[in-house]
């Protein structure tokens, strides 16, 4: 993600989470968290399509535990694996800025609501399985699922 697709982003996000408030304000702080968090974006058709968040979790360290925050593909580009090809290019990319900081990858985490129909496309390309289930998180249980990479 680059300051120029901000805008772009935002837009994606307003379509995407109903519940959510001040788009811009949410993809801005983000972005500019890095590099705790490492943002991207897939285009389509000359377009942000869609967008991902990675947040290291409890600090910098040599074993790096990867939160994929948030993602969101823009309505007109569900189905079309969009999602799929961010979450597999992105965390690449991700593993490349962790090594440049000395860190590797020890495990992935999903936080998402437990009717999330996109557990699926997690499980399938993170291998991360549901942990724990908090009751009543944000707008209804919230599952934290943990994918553990082999030592």
């Amino acid at each position: 993600m680059q300051p120029t697709d901000l805008d772009a982003a935002a837009e994606v996000h307003r379509q995407s989470f109903a519940r959510q408030r001040l788009s811009h304000e949410w993809i801005t702080a983000s972005f500019n968290a890095r590099p705790k968090t490492l943002a991207f974006v897939a285009e389509l058709e000359g377009q942000v399509a869609a967008y991902i968040f990675w947040t290291q979790k409890s600090g910098f360290r040599p074993e790096a535990v990867l939160e994929l925050e948030q993602l969101a593909v823009h309505p007109e580009f569900r189905a079309r694996g969009v999602g799929r090809a961010l979450i597999e290019q992105s965390l690449h990319m991700a593993e490349v800025a962790l090594a440049s900081q000395g860190s590797t990858l020890k495990h992935v985490m999903v936080t998402t609501r437990a009717d999330n129909q996109a557990q699926s496309l997690y499980r399938q390309t993170l291998g991360v399985e549901v942990e724990a289930v908090v009751r009543n998180l944000y707008s209804a249980d919230e599952v934290v699922m943990v994918g553990r990479q082999p030592s």
